[in-house]
């Protein structure tokens, strides 16, 4: 096959790794490609496309998110014409019988595990991004595709550029038989690494070499010792010492101006700082565009969002949106809608959008290359505490400056901080590369596919050979040190929770039963209900709670979402939706204010007449809420919790978060001590404890799979055995479709950020007592899972069960969104999420009724703004670090 045939059209020379790879693939062998970002790996993935469609077979091309997969289906479909190439994700089945075939990984697991017919006559699998089989959640797909794959596929796999990258193939030549590693380390287009710092003492940004000579730059080292340990001011008057400071981002965006490296992204860990940075440039007058290139932008973000209605472009603030974009500036992250996403990747890639604000999700592969790559801060916040960014990390991020074919340099900058010294920023500049780990583990569905398909001693001999059995014994030192970190932060949490009146831990275990207990009162929420039903504007109830806790009044009450919804105002002009999770007990009037005419509730000086009212109003502070049938046991507990000596405690909430705090920290040192364990036992005897688990719970009945055991294995998910479980036990029957729709949610959603959120709303009591019934299904399935030193299932999150059912149940996009804290982007990702469950839930469901429920869910949810975001252009972050 000539080159040109191989390989396409193309502005460059192929480089030496390029050749090498094509000649091994030529040669019959597999290989394993780890070069930079923008090198041009994806050449070697072109030729086997392309020597597949010259001999009448097959290739799949596989990448680890949809938004690649949608990406690659367009170039594909543009080279080889729409006949030739398929699409398979969650989202979309476009001609999947056809010769190319791109996919999401998880795809071509789940067709491997089915005996897919469409595996017939494969002669490739490009697996893009293969390093991510190192991904706590996902990366164990790339292990089971390489392993169990039939050995005359031969694989393409492509990689960042990784240090054990010749492990990593020799691996594979061991499972799969000879597999070349090419690896190149030079980039395309020079990168130079940069370091800019803001100085009391000048009117100009300092941007200086990270590296002179390969070594760190001793002016910048200088600038950086001297901000640090300069001389301390002494006295009232004394003279001010030169000091450093991070540059605003205005500040950056003119000086890379000025130096003629933009494009730029920059790299922002935080979504909401990406918005306000674009909102802070547009209320500066900040303008990197020509009348031209304002009108190509506006038809571009017209285009993209057509599908999209005028009320739902209303809630997500297109007209805010636009004006950004028009300005030459625009964020980028997990929490937009994929139509705004993907107009900025559209916007920027045609150079219209000189600067993008972006969390690290843009580094996930997306062809959007940039002049500069600004880097705010070298450190994260994981969701516990900040941690400095990898090697690898600073790789993927700064591997998007310089354009092929456009620049000669890409510049990589790093701002000053005072919480990183230079030190660790040329450190980490030096080190060009990071190695590759194996999180592969036995789940329970992986389980019931391997009984399903292989004899034992096969299974298990499969098992050890993944990649992490290959590494199993590696990792010890780096263990025993994590387990050192969390007794050392266990210890000062729980010198916190001390407390000089009584036994704090005591107390806290205390009111949390007391909390549980309220919270499972299924007549208790029916009492309260039932007196929310009865108030009216005007009548005046007492607010539980701490700040906006007291008197308030009632300007509506409707029922909306399945439940009472109250809106009601203080003395202080506080607005508050109420329902009923925001009382432990019905609520009682405590009396009626005339409230002021015309009525308009929304009205600022309504609101101000009322409020004032209301503080004259003469109110009897005294006055319970009408008794309810009170559970004695209840009722006790809580008189415990209410004398405990601790619930005086000026530094409770102090108690309470380090409570919590402790309480994680102990998980996770007891899952680092599991890890250190389980080092030394093999995957083939963590496989034995989860087959012992399955034939106890009657999905296994010696080597062959029960009925249970057959639906177990068509469950594709990291709660697969809970999700079973429920299934089992009926807890998802007799639902109507928006009800099983929220609570199928509970398996999908995930809390962002620290602390469990808001409380969560029902649609009714009979969803929150199979809320119950699911929790107590986990709790037995961890303590099981603990008694056999097993990975706990993550918990099940009720959090999204409220926005679930109004979706379902056709509420307008406005309407699901209003007074709650959470983007469009995370809205629709959420629901993609639970559609993919909701139809295999209508796949495998014993009960008709059921699998009915879960498809017209499915289809309920699948409208507006979610079906706008599914189209193949899309693009769709399907997670963010």
């Amino acid at each position: 096959m000539t080159e040109r045939a191989a390989v396409g059209e193309y502005e460059f020379e192929l480089d030496d790794f390029q050749r090498q790879a094509i000649a091994a693939l030529d040669g019959g062998q597999s290989v394993l490609v780890a070069a930079p970002t923008g090198s041009g790996k994806t050449v070697v993935a072109d030729h086997a496309v392309a020597d597949a469609l010259a001999r009448g077979e097959k290739v799949f091309y596989t990448t680890p998110i949809k938004a690649l997969s949608n990406q690659k289906f367009t170039d594909y479909t543009r080279i080889h014409g729409p006949e030739k190439v398929g699409l398979l994700t969650g989202d979309n089945a476009i001609n999947g019988d056809a010769p190319v075939v791109v996919m999401t990984t998880e795809v071509l697991r789940n067709m491997i595990y089915a005996a897919s017919g469409s595996l017939r006559g494969l002669r490739y699998v490009v697996l893009d991004e293969v390093h991510y089989l190192q991904d706590a959640y996902r990366g164990p797909v790339w292990e089971e595709v390489i392993i169990h794959l039939p050995r005359e596929v031969r694989l393409v796999c492509l990689s960042a550029t990784v240090s054990n990258a010749e492990e990593l193939a020799d691996w594979i030549s061991t499972v799969r038989g000879p597999t070349a590693a090419i690896i190149e380390e030079k980039r395309p287009i020079e990168l130079r690494h940069l370091y800019m710092a803001g100085d009391r003492s000048s009117d100009r940004i300092h941007l200086l070499p990270t590296l002179v000579d390969g070594r760190p730059n001793p002016e910048a080292a200088r600038l950086d010792a001297e901000a640090v340990r300069g001389p301390r001011r002494r006295g009232r008057f004394a003279g001010s010492q030169r000091t450093l400071f991070t540059p605003n981002r205005l500040d950056v965006i003119d000086r890379l101006g000025d130096e003629d490296m933009l494009p730029a992204i920059y790299f922002i860990f935080s979504r909401a700082a990406c918005d306000d940075a674009v909102t802070r440039c547009v209320d500066a007058g900040i303008r990197l565009t020509s009348p031209e290139e304002r009108a190509r932008i506006r038809a571009i973000c017209e285009e993209r969002t057509a599908s999209l209605n005028d009320d739902d472009l209303a809630v997500l603030r297109y007209d805010r949106w636009i004006t950004g974009m028009e300005a030459g500036v625009a964020a980028h992250h997990a929490g937009m809608v994929p139509p705004f996403k993907e107009a900025v990747e559209a916007c920027f890639t045609a150079g219209l959008i000189k600067v993008v604000f972006a969390t690290e999700t843009l580094a996930l592969g997306i062809n959007m290359p940039a002049r500069s790559v600004v880097i705010e801060k070298l450190t994260k916040f994981t969701g516990e505490r900040h941690e400095m960014l990898s090697p690898g990390q600073y790789t993927q991020l700064t591997g998007r400056a310089g354009r092929r074919g456009i620049d000669d340099l890409g510049f990589a900058v790093v701002l000053w901080s005072p919480f990183v010294t230079f030190e660790q920023v040329a450190n980490l500049v030096s080190t060009r590369t990071f190695a590759i780990s194996s999180s592969f583990r036995p789940t329970y569905n992986m389980a019931a596919n391997l009984v399903r398909r292989y004899e034992p001693d096969q299974a298990h001999h499969l098992l050890n050979l993944s990649f992490a059995q290959y590494q199993a014994d590696r990792d010890i030192v780096r263990l025993e040190t994590r387990l050192e970190n969390a007794d050392q932060r266990l210890a000062q949490a729980r010198a916190r929770v001390e407390c000089e009146l009584g036994d704090a831990v005591e107390y806290l275990e205390m009111r949390q039963r007391l909390d549980t207990q309220l919270a499972n009162r299924p007549s208790r929420s029916r009492d309260i209900e039932a007196q929310l039903a009865k108030l009216r504007p005007g009548d005046v109830i007492r607010v539980p709670g701490g700040r906006n806790g007291g008197p308030a009044v009632v300007l509506s009450a409707s029922w909306r979402r399945g439940g009472m919804q109250v809106r009601a105002l203080t003395s202080r002009r506080a607005r508050l939706t109420l329902s009923v999770q925001d009382f432990d007990d019905p609520p009682a009037r405590l009396g009626a204010l005339d409230l002021p005419e015309p009525y308009q509730p929304n009205s600022a000086s309504f609101q101000k007449e009322v409020a004032g009212r209301l503080a004259r109003m003469r109110v009897d502070r005294s006055t319970a809420a009408p008794a309810a049938d009170e559970d004695p046991a209840i009722a006790q507990l809580a008189a415990e919790v209410e004398h405990h000596p601790v619930a005086q405690c000026p530094d409770l909430d102090l108690h309470r978060r380090s409570w919590v705090q402790a309480n994680r920290i102990e998980r996770e040192r007891t899952s680092i001590e599991r890890q250190v364990k389980g080092r030394s036992a093999s995957l083939a005897r963590q496989f034995d404890r989860v087959l012992q688990l399955l034939e106890s719970w009657e999905y296994l009945d010696g080597w062959s799979l029960t009925e249970r055991g057959e639906r177990l294995a068509r469950i594709y998910h990291e709660a697969d055995l809970l999700i079973a479980e429920c299934v089992v036990h009926g807890v998802l029957d007799g639902l109507d479709a928006p009800t099983l729709a929220g609570m199928a949610s509970v398996f999908t959603y995930e809390t962002r950020g620290p602390g469990d959120g808001p409380p969560p709303w029902f649609p009714s009591p009979e969803a929150r007592h199979r809320w119950g019934e699911i929790e107590a299904l986990h709790a037995q399935l961890n303590d099981v899972e603990e008694r056999n030193r097993l990975t706990l299932t993550r918990a099940p999150d009720p959090g999204f069960v409220g926005l679930a059912h109004a979706w379902a149940a056709g509420e307008d996009l406005g309407d699901v969104l209003e007074d709650e804290d959470l983007s469009g982007g995370d809205f629709v990702r959420n629901v993609k999420q639970l559609l993919d469950l909701l139809r295999q839930l209508g796949d495998v469901a014993p009960v008709p009724a059921t699998a009915a429920a879960a498809r017209e869910g499915a289809e309920a949810l699948f409208r507006g703004v979610v079906s706008a975001s599914s189209s193949v252009s899309g693009a769709d972050d399907d997670q963010e670090g």
